[in-house]
């Protein structure tokens, strides 16, 4: 499973549309460095998303359109970010804001020293500075492509040992830094993980200063839900703030285009853009 995200370098690229987008305040509760500033409105989609490495042409992406999908991941930058991104840029999202898309910013920033994901790694001495430098990336690379204050940011975490306490304690030192700058920046926090590994070490933590509000959890289970596969507690994560990876490699045809894709069930921030 940890080698998922690094062989989307591989794949081919695909889009599509559907479900409801709609304004809520869910997936701040959670971080207690947000109740002093206010927020813009959470902006909620509702319904399916899918993901993939690299963003697509604007003719795949409108013959996609009107298909079974409403939003798309894309991967804004990290150090670990597996594929380039010659589409992705602030017009490109402009104009298929106005088609009717909705996205998921996805940022790959450094990965667990006891995982196999990604060639940089988490640093127990440095991993509050290096969360706090990347958030700052993350933010600017947000911005650029359009995506504006209030909207979310995922971190993706690939799965790793959580029963290693020291590199555990590392990567969660280094979210909390991550997602403490996000928040500071007035962006949302989010995390994808494993709910074997990094999304458990996020939904299990007995300190839940600074973590992510919002849980988008990798379960291959081929189940279109976010709630009868939930694999913790009933009243954590809601009020808007989860997603599920619920299967991969789904090669699909739509408007003549042949691609593969992640499929998402999707009820959660996605990106403030116009």
């Amino acid at each position: 499973m940890s080698e998922h995200r690094q062989s989307k370098k591989r794949r081919y690229i695909t889009w599509g549309v559907a479900g409801v987008a709609v304004v809520a305040g869910g997936g701040i509760a959670a971080t207690n460095s947000m109740a002093a500033t206010t927020w813009p409105a959470q902006k909620t989609y509702t319904g399916r998303a899918f993901d993939t490495c690299a963003a697509p042409s604007l003719a795949a992406m409108k013959a996609w359109h009107g298909g079974l999908y409403g939003a798309a991941a894309v991967y804004i930058g990290g150090k670990n970010r597996g594929c380039s991104q010659p589409n992705l840029t602030a017009s490109w999202v402009k104009s298929l804001t106005t088609v009717g898309w909705k996205f998921i910013p996805l940022y790959v920033g450094s990965q667990p020293s006891c995982g196999s994901g990604g060639s940089v790694k988490i640093s127990a001495s440095t991993a509050a500075a290096v969360g706090k430098s990347e958030a700052d990336d993350a933010v600017a690379k947000s911005a650029a492509l359009g995506f504006k204050a209030g909207s979310p940011v995922y971190l993706d975490m690939e799965s790793y040992d959580t029963t290693n306490t020291s590199c555990n304690n590392a990567v969660l030192t280094y979210v909390r830094a991550f997602d403490k700058e996000l928040h500071a920046k007035i962006y949302r926090s989010g995390l994808y993980g494993f709910s074997s590994s990094s999304a458990k070490a996020i939904a299990t933590a007995t300190n839940k200063t600074d973590l992510p509000g919002n849980l988008w959890y990798a379960l291959w289970d081929k189940t279109n839900t976010t709630t009868s596969d939930w694999p913790w507690g009933s009243a954590q994560f809601t009020n808007h703030s989860r997603a599920h990876q619920y299967m991969v490699n789904s090669k699909e045809t739509r408007g003549g285009y042949t691609i593969t894709v992640d499929r998402d069930a999707w009820d959660a921030p996605v990106a403030i853009t116009g």
